[in-house]
């Protein structure tokens, strides 16, 4: 009798992390894009996303790009290195701008990136450290000078 409960918890132990081990990987499998905050413009060049998947895009919005007609917005977001056409149909936060760091979430449709949120930076002087690193890594970022 005692053999065959011991037998019985190490039946349930094993069945519990087999549960377990499995739930993880759909947990991870689930969330495979969502570890990443944003890809950036070179990002996209080198790996598409998959057609009609919703992804963040993140780099600095182009200076001489941003057109609003009505409240479409037309802009480009650049990391230095390779651009991209937004369009966005709404109200933009009050500190967007261009040359300033801003995050947009959407889908690409035509090979135009259509957003359905923009977020821009918080001050004066924040800018995401998401898009502080793209830049290093591309090389191009300079630090801001300090505020007298």
């Amino acid at each position: 009798m005692a053999g065959l409960k011991k037998k019985r918890r190490i039946q349930l132990l094993m069945a519990g992390a087999g549960l377990l081990v499995a739930a993880t990987g759909l947990v991870i499998y689930a969330g495979r894009d969502a570890f990443e905050f944003f890809r950036s413009p070179s990002q996209l060049a080198t790996d598409p996303p998959r057609v009609g998947e919703r992804f963040r895009l993140g780099g600095l919005v182009k200076e001489g790009s941003w057109v609003r007609n009505g409240e479409t917005h037309l802009f480009v977001v650049t990391d230095m290195t390779s651009d991209f056409p937004v369009s966005y149909t709404g109200i933009v936060p009050d500190l967007f701008r261009e040359g300033q760091g801003t995050v947009v979430t959407g889908t690409i449709e035509d090979g135009v990136f259509r957003a359905t949120e923009v977020l821009a930076r918080h001050d004066e002087q924040y800018m995401p450290k998401e898009v502080i690193d793209a830049l290093k890594e591309q090389g191009v970022y300079e630090e801001p000078e300090p505020a007298s």
